[in-house]
């Protein structure tokens, strides 16, 4: 237990110093992350085949890996000092200041904390004290109050005991303080060896729990933006030092990884800690189940029924487990493709395993890019499907990287709400759409507000299926649609009658719809399409009139009707093809190179 006296003469610096140099090696660990992902395994794979290249990425990998660890729990124990150093602070300055009012008033600070102090001549002595003096201790019952009678009519005594009291609560406040650090920074350790495992990423989350439990106030979540504008998040992180930009990176990822507004390379970095750690969790949690039995099995008449033991399996999360472990392989999987074909880093801009799960990943930096397209997935989107859709924009950015070789590209899958499940009943309705709509108007502003601005990067918004639905709902207010085109694939309708009700304005309004895909008549059925006083027409035939219900495809919606050289509802990114290509000279702004049918 410290004394007065060591709390006193207690250097706190030095742990202000040792925070630091924890801080240092954080940050070079993202920092050599980031070059060990981007210019070593990117280059190895784009130019190394075979065994060798096997070899070198798995280590590469393994690296990569050991770095992400490094940055989480150095930042840990740095944020873990540096709260340590604020509070002890505040324990000492009280202290100090109690021992400089004793100083004043000539009183006498003992070792173990009581005050001696001259007794008022008018009085008696009182019993135990000698030649005028008396001593106060701690946990006096009425705290002097001048003017009143305490403390025997004596005011020196009174002001003896509120002295040794704020001594008193000064240590006990350091002794506190000083456990409760200490037990954090004996389990901020980790085993020897130099492979980084599951375990160990699921101990980092048990300790980013405790460290947050543990700073109280010094690094408050509470003062972390929620539900204000991208320009509102910007200004907060750019007011912080930048101390406190890498403890709140470090210690609350999920919460500053979802922030639209803020750096792509601050958001990448901490939504890595949560992938890292959730995808440990997941298959902590999975293998805890055991293996997964068959999901039928055959009664005594040898008929096919379910079996329970699956059924008790998958009631304790096994399919939902699954599903997210399959959602975040398929985005650690393109991490592990950059470099090839010239494929850009990735950065992951949100993720999380909330209802069926989210995951925002760009090809390219955005904050850089010339060009940004940002795709915005239909029914059945999730987490546990994300790789098909991260495909598209992979093959998009290709596409889009190849005829505009000069400009940078940035392509975003964005499964960022909650799409419908189900073709009937859910993707019939409207509020799926409305309920996303904002959260794709915050994230396109905070796009532009990291770019820096609406000139900084030519944007557009690919919506497929019921996404085209979602992209009409956030465009339909004037003046606030951060986008400069709106292409839709598939789509079942917008909400609206007519291209030009649109934010972007119908010249940049663009519609794919293959000649076999359903879609489009059935969200006419859903009446997902918008209503105008005008007529139809089918090829210049016109064959209803009135009020009439259109989606992009239609002519009446005088949309851009790009060719299409694919089938079906999914086929629109196939590589090579006109659907893709047309898409791609959007995206880029090369509008002369779009195909349209008349």
């Amino acid at each position: 237990m410290p004394t007065w006296r060591q709390l006193r003469d207690a250097k706190l610096t030095e742990y202000e110093d040792a925070a630091d140099g924890w801080s240092s090696v954080s940050n070079r660990a993202d920092a050599a992350r980031i070059r060990t992902d981007q210019e070593m395994a990117g280059p190895l794979r784009a130019t190394q085949k075979g065994e060798a290249q096997t070899s070198a990425e798995r280590d590469l990998t393994r690296l990569s890996r050991n770095y992400q660890y490094i940055y989480g729990e150095c930042g840990l124990v740095r944020t873990t000092l540096s709260a340590l150093a604020a509070e002890l602070s505040g324990a000492q300055k009280k202290l100090k200041q109690a021992l400089d009012d004793a100083a004043g008033l000539k009183f006498t600070v003992n070792e173990d904390g009581s005050v001696e102090y001259p007794v008022s001549t008018e009085l008696p002595l009182a019993p135990g004290a000698s030649s005028g003096t008396g001593t106060a201790s701690p946990g006096a019952p009425i705290p002097y109050l001048p003017g009143v009678g305490e403390a025997n009519g004596d005011p020196n005594k009174g002001k003896a005991e509120d002295i040794a009291e704020r001594i008193s609560q000064a240590v006990d406040s350091a002794v506190e303080i000083d456990n409760r650090y200490a037990r954090i920074l004996r389990e901020l350790k980790a085993p020897d060896g130099l492979a980084v495992t599951d375990d160990m990423l699921v101990d980092e989350a048990r300790d980013m729990g405790d460290v947050q439990k543990a700073v109280g106030t010094y690094l408050d979540r509470g003062s972390i933006p929620h539900g204000k504008s991208p320009a509102d998040n910007k200004k907060w992180w750019e007011d912080l030092t930048q101390e406190q930009r890498e403890a709140y990176a470090t210690l609350y990822p999920a919460e500053i990884g979802a922030l639209d507004g803020l750096p792509t390379v601050v958001r990448d970095s901490a939504n890595r800690i949560v992938l890292n750690e959730a995808h440990a969790q997941v298959k902590h949690d999975l293998a805890a189940l055991g293996p997964e039995p068959p999901k039928t099995r055959l009664d005594a008449g040898g008929r096919t029924q379910s079996n329970p033991a699956w059924n008790i399996w998958n009631a304790k999360g096994g399919t939902r487990f699954q599903n997210q472990l399959k959602g975040m392989t398929a985005v650690e999987s393109r991490f592990d493709q950059t470099g090839v074909a010239g494929l850009p880093p990735a950065y992951l801009l949100g993720f999380d395993l909330k209802g069926n799960g989210h995951v925002v990943l760009a090809n390219g930096n955005p904050d850089t890019a010339d060009n940004t397209a940002v795709y915005v997935p239909g029914t059945k989107s999730k987490l546990a499907g994300a790789g098909g859709d991260i495909g598209r924009m992979t093959r998009m950015w290709k596409a889009a990287n190849n005829i505009s070789p000069g400009q940078s590209t940035s392509t975003i899958t964005w499964i960022g709400y909650d799409a419908p499940q189900s073709i009937a009943p859910e993707a019939m309705e409207k509020h799926w759409a409305y309920e996303g709509a904002p959260k794709l108007n915050n994230f396109l502003d905070g796009l532009q507000t990291s770019q820096g601005g609406p000139e900084a990067s030519h944007t557009t918004v690919i919506g497929h299926s019921y996404g085209s639905t979602t992209v009409g709902a956030a465009s339909k207010a004037p003046g606030h649609f951060a986008a400069d085109d709106i292409v839709v694939a598939g789509s079942p309708g917008m909400l609206v009658g007519d291209a030009s009700d649109l934010d972007v304005g119908k010249k940049h309004v663009w519609s794919e719809a293959a000649g076999d895909d359903a879609v489009p008549l059935g969200g006419k059925i859903a009446h997902l399409g918008g209503y105008k006083w005008g007529v139809q027409t089918w090829n210049g035939i016109p064959y209803d009139a009135g009020p009439i219900q259109t989606v992009p495809s239609d002519e009446a919606f005088d949309a851009h009707r790009m060719h299409v050289d694919t089938s079906g509802h999914s086929g629109y990114w196939n590589e090579g093809s006109d659907s893709l290509m047309n898409q791609a000279a959007v995206v880029v702004g090369r509008y002369n190179h779009v195909q349209e049918d008349n």
